[in-house]
């Protein structure tokens, strides 16, 4: 029978209908019917050929089949080996933003009670971590969106940075149909091409471009001078760095015309209903935190946020990008948002799991820290629902760290480029063989149902870290492997914190209750707009940040004059590894390409259709030529979605963040050639 479901793709988390392995439209808040490409073709790999359905076990070199006791027995006696060699830190554990909440629970869970080991992160610290530190200093709290989405149809204008909505999640557009849309981004993309205004930078400068429109915004008139007063704090410091970013100033270094910044400031100040949104393109910097800082300061400055009909949010990208991060599976975290270093939280949740809050484990290193211990400090990887192969910064590196692994193992549903590096592989379920929820873009708690039984030998991954907890001498039942007991178990990990679920059910999901965290109790209505009263700091106010520019950690210079960019397109997700597998998006977007604007190749010797490479510093792409006539000179454009010499991360920076820890993915040096040149 058909089965109301949602999308396993964005966090958008469209609605839709499964029957009989089909997919259609369902009307759905976020969605209203409509999907993209990715949602429509959705069912085609539950019955992929691509699909793990065997635990695999290398041996001689090879992986071959093996029994799940086998598999799992090899797991359990290796961690063993390596933590009484190394330490409990020696094991890590690297999780994923597509994840559902039961599972980054009780994967946070898991590394801490089980394992031990505070060496556990996740693949969210590419997406949203600098947009949740900014939020969190500035708001005290992060949700992605702190509204319904729903509330951008009745907007005037709608300033979009670093995001390409048209290609990453569709259905969203059609929110903004009616606002004037400012589009903050060095391409000329879909979403810029519908745009009132698009507003070019030169890759990296976002930030200056946020201090000229803010200073365009006090110096013509429009700062919300009774809002600032009596909702904020720091305003004075932010506009004593602002004050020097005269809009012609910024233009001098993003290029973006100093009449087009004033226009922007008067558009979102006149628009009686004004958004900022922003996404991975102006957070996925070395200086990403401070740059959403800059967007925040702009949204307080016109007395946006924390008011009904206007406000500031991030974009989440992956399915469960919000939730995925609010339950445990971060370095720094513990469930429901608590930090892994505050004395209560540990005991509030050491009490949930039965444990002494002593043994809970601090604070690990971040993702690309992580990674970059791998073979030395930590010697055995335990990963689920991640490829880091592909997705990671300087993924060369990353591979060669993968392989001086004492012990690799990972846990997906298909033969992902790090699954064929792993010493064991685990066949594990995918979004419609089982049961469990997520929290979309908007903080909306969702259930996925299960509509159809997974290929015989395949294990849910709540199942895998049961079976793995219990031959680590874990008693019986403390790792259950039910996702509605797990869910419950989160509730009440959950309760009295910042992202509190403890008022949310699977009865009241189920009967098609909104229920946006925190929900505080199960009579509790739950929050669909946060700070309409007050901000999450003590003293109830938001908080302007002083930030300065300060530009990308590599600029361009003779021996790499380009500015290299990376992205997403409409056909594929994430790092490729379900997309790939899908026939009709493998046939809009076969292969890797490199957008180049046609003089710029032309000078490289090298013509649209072309094999191309891409150098930096650290690698080189081979990509298939774009000729696009609207892209700067000195800027190329790489998707990310493509594996061996076609993956973006070659050459992308692994620089960080000092806040987020967020790699500088969206800018680096590079230079274009044909691929005969050497």
């Amino acid at each position: 029978m058909p089965v109301d479901t949602h999308c396993p793709y964005c966090a958008l988390q469209c609605g839709l209908r499964l029957s009989g392995g089909v997919v259609g439209p369902r009307d759905f808040p976020t969605n209203r019917g409509g999907l993209c490409q990715k949602g429509w073709t959705a069912a085609a790999l539950l019955d992929s050929p691509g699909r793990l359905t065997r635990p695999l076990v290398r041996a001689g070199g090879e992986l071959r089949p093996a029994s799940w006791d086998e598999a799992l027995g090899v797991v359990a006696a290796r961690i063993g080996d390596v933590q009484a060699r190394h330490g409990r830190d020696a094991v890590g554990v690297f999780g994923g933003g597509g994840l559902t909440n039961e599972k980054a629970y009780l994967l946070g869970k898991f590394a801490r009670v089980a394992l031990g080991t505070s060496t556990i992160d996740y693949n969210g610290r590419f997406c949203m971590s600098s947009a949740a530190a900014a939020g969190t200093r500035a708001f005290g709290l992060d949700r992605g969106l702190p509204f319904p989405v729903s509330d951008l149809d009745d907007a005037g204008a709608v300033l979009l940075a670093g995001a390409n909505p048209a290609e990453t999640m569709p259905p969203f557009t059609q929110h903004l149909s009616g606002a004037e849309l400012v589009v903050v981004d060095p391409r000329r993309t879909p979403t810029a091409e519908a745009a009132t205004l698009h507003l070019a930078p030169v890759p990296g400068t976002d930030l200056a471009l946020a201090l000229g429109i803010l200073h365009a915004v006090v110096a013509d008139g429009h700062l919300d001078k009774e809002y600032v007063a009596e909702r904020t704090t720091g305003f004075d410091e932010a506009w004593r760095v602002a004050a020097a970013w005269w809009p012609e100033r910024a233009e001098r270094v993003t290029g973006v015309a100093a009449a087009d910044q004033r226009r922007a400031a008067a558009l979102l100040a006149e628009a009686g209903g004004a958004y900022v949104l922003t996404a991975r393109g102006t957070e996925q910097h070395a200086s990403g935190t401070d740059t959403v800082s800059a967007w925040i300061n702009l949204a307080l400055a016109l007395g946006l946020p924390g008011r009904a009909g206007s406000g500031f949010g991030c974009l989440t990208g992956q399915g469960n990008g919000q939730g995925g991060r609010e339950h445990g599976q971060k370095a720094d975290q513990l469930p429901g948002y608590r930090r892994i270093d505050d004395p209560a939280a540990r005991a509030h949740v050491a009490g949930v799991w039965g444990v002494d809050p002593a043994s809970l484990p601090g604070p690990g290193p971040s993702a690309v820290e992580l990674l970059d211990s791998l073979g030395a400090a930590t010697r055995a990887l335990l990963v689920f629902g991640s490829n880091p192969v592909v997705s990671a910064p300087r993924s060369a590196h990353v591979a060669r760290r993968l392989a001086a692994l004492d012990l690799l193992v990972v846990a997906d549903v298909v033969y992902s480029e790090t699954a064929r590096l792993a010493d064991v592989v685990l066949p594990v379920t995918q979004w419609a063989e089982e049961d469990g929820t997520l929290t979309n873009l908007e903080g909306r708690i969702l259930l996925r149902r299960k509509a159809l039984d997974p290929p015989p030998g395949v294990r849910t991954d709540l199942g895998v870290l049961a079976g793995l907890a219990g031959l680590l001498g874990q008693p019986a039942g403390r790792f259950p492997s039910d996702a509605a007991t797990v869910f419950d178990e989160l509730r009440a990990a959950s309760a009295g914190g910042p992202a509190d679920y403890s008022g949310v059910t699977y009865g009241r999901l189920a009967a098609g209750e909104a229920l946006h965290w925190p929900v505080r109790h199960t009579a509790h209505a739950g929050t669909p707009r946060l700070f309409l009263d007050s901000f999450a700091h003590p003293d109830g106010l938001a908080k302007f940040v002083a930030v300065d520019h300060r530009g990308p950690d590599e600029p361009p210079d003779a021996e790499f004059p380009l500015r290299v960019t990376t992205g997403r397109v409409l056909a594929h997700y994430q790092s490729g590894a379900q997309t790939r597998l899908v026939a009709e998006l493998v046939a809009a977007v076969p292969e890797a390409f490199v957008e180049v604007h046609p003089d710029t190749a032309a000078r490289a010797g090298l013509a649209d259709g072309d094999l191309a490479r891409v150098d930096s510093r650290r690698g080189s792409v081979v990509a298939r030529v774009r000729a696009v006539g609207s892209l700067p000179l000195d800027v190329l454009f790489l998707p990310f979605h493509f594996p061996g010499a076609g993956r973006a991360n070659l050459v992308t920076n692994p620089a960080l963040d000092p806040v987020s820890r967020m790699p500088e993915f969206k800018v680096c040096a590079g230079r274009l050639s044909t691929v005969e040149a050497e």
